[in-house]
């Protein structure tokens, strides 16, 4: 999870002001957290008051996203989300947005097999995201961040992700020059896993995922929340992307990682 909230913070600055290049500071004083990590923590919360029975996880998430959301409202929500947040009835609005994406990565904590973890995504994710591709989009990111975590090699979460979601073979600096803003499941999510292939540690896939452009925060918190499982995330940048949290956001995070340090 600390990768998604790493890659949120230090793509930021990036969101509207694209880069096509690696030759910067990840974090920094002009870097902030958005709505991806409230969101991402809101998950968290939800798993959390779960207390192991995931049963009614679908009715924990709306009532954790409506608590932890609303006392954010200026994280950078899409409109309907945030219309979302104040209606009472709360019913999914047929997104294909990477919201989806950016969120799931929590549920990998407690799956304990691909099955049990497509169950879960589908759960925090349908309640907003019901359209086929943010389910395929949620689905995808949480089982590389899985797979990765349970020791597969690139080769493979590549192999099963071309065979089961997305074509992958992109050229990195053709995404580079071509690339442009697009905030839906398909159009962003199999560039987010294709920086995290191309990475050589978890501070280059952040790195790439921002040099591509597009929405820069989101794609660098979704390969962010993927190459955590397959890198040792710096402690370094664990501290300082946590400097960035409130009081809240930060109890909700020490609460998480207290609980699943030993799985994750």
């Amino acid at each position: 999870m600390i990768g998604a909230i790493i890659g949120d913070i230090a793509g930021s600055k990036y969101e509207f002001c694209n880069i096509n290049h690696t030759n910067f500071d990840l974090l920094d004083k002009d870097c902030h957290f958005t709505d991806d990590t409230v969101c991402t923590l809101a998950i968290a919360k939800a798993i959390l008051d779960c207390e192991g029975d995931y049963i009614n996880l679908q009715q924990k998430t709306i009532l954790a996203l409506k608590e932890v959301c609303n006392n954010h409202l200026d994280a950078g929500y899409g409109e309907r989300f945030k219309k979302w947040l104040k209606d009472s009835e709360a019913q999914p609005y047929h997104s294909f947005g990477n919201g989806a994406g950016m969120r799931i990565s929590p549920v990998c904590f407690v799956a304990q097999n691909i099955d049990q973890l497509k169950q879960l995504s589908y759960q925090v994710t349908s309640i907003t995201h019901n359209d086929p591709s943010a389910i395929k989009g949620a689905e995808a990111v949480s089982i590389c961040a899985f797979l990765a975590h349970k020791g597969f090699s690139k080769t493979e979460i590549k192999k099963y992700i071309q065979e089961n979601y997305y074509d992958l073979n992109f050229d990195l600096q053709k995404l580079r020059d071509t690339y442009t803003f697009d905030v839906s499941c398909d159009g962003s999510i199999p560039q987010a896993i294709f920086c995290f292939l191309e990475s050589k540690s978890f501070t280059d896939a952040i790195k790439l995922a921002i040099s591509i452009g597009g929405d820069s925060d989101t794609i660098a918190c979704i390969t962010g929340a993927i190459a955590q499982g397959y890198y040792s995330v710096p402690k370094i940048l664990e501290s300082q992307a946590l400097s960035f949290l409130t009081p809240d956001l930060l109890e909700i995070y020490n609460n998480f990682t207290q609980k699943f340090k030993k799985i994750w």
